[in-house]
């Protein structure tokens, strides 16, 4: 085991043999990694009570949203008793596209040990009406949350002054 020190802690990094032959003296270095979530000093969400309808979601992501000139996903984490606990900023996309996989959407759920998520974007254009690439894509949510265990409650599309929301629509069941 050999120590390093890096930004005032210890760490160990563990060195193991290139391959079987114990006569080998090819090494390989396996660099140990910590994941760590960083709360920002600011959020649209601060103080948000217990959540239960789409309009109230909504209401708190609106500030995150308005005049945005580009698509934006957010995932909402939430304990539970869908009390947010957090977000964070999914995928940073065009005008009219946020490429956005389940691994990055669920990793920051899975580091905040989030009972439940709840993702939105924007359409710039206004018209919250949700594509088929958002179809595809929240069946592939719902999906991997249920693999991981993390309840996906609803996937909000915002437009200018309206919202579509999946689960309102039933869509999160396999439906529409």
């Amino acid at each position: 085991m050999a120590h390093t020190e890096g930004k005032g802690e210890k760490m160990t990094k563990k060195i193991v043999s290139a391959n079987q032959n114990q006569h080998d003296t090819t090494s390989v270095c396996i660099p140990l990694y910590r994941l760590q979530v960083v709360k920002e000093p600011h959020s649209a969400l601060y103080g948000a009570p217990r959540l239960s309808q789409s309009s109230e979601v909504c209401r708190f992501l609106r500030a995150h949203f308005d005049g945005r000139p580009h698509e934006e996903f957010l995932a909402l984490f939430l304990d539970a008793k869908n009390t947010p606990v957090g977000y964070q900023v999914v995928s940073v996309g065009s005008l009219t596209l946020s490429i956005v996989h389940p691994r990055e959407a669920f990793k920051a759920a899975v580091c905040m040990s989030a009972a439940a998520v709840i993702f939105s974007h924007n359409h710039p254009s206004g018209d919250p009406t949700p594509s088929l690439e958002d179809r595809t894509l929240t069946k592939r949510l719902v999906s991997a949350g249920e693999l991981l265990g993390i309840r996906v409650l609803d996937h909000i599309v915002m437009g200018e002054g309206r919202h579509v929301s999946f689960a309102d629509e039933g869509w999160l069941d396999g439906e529409g």
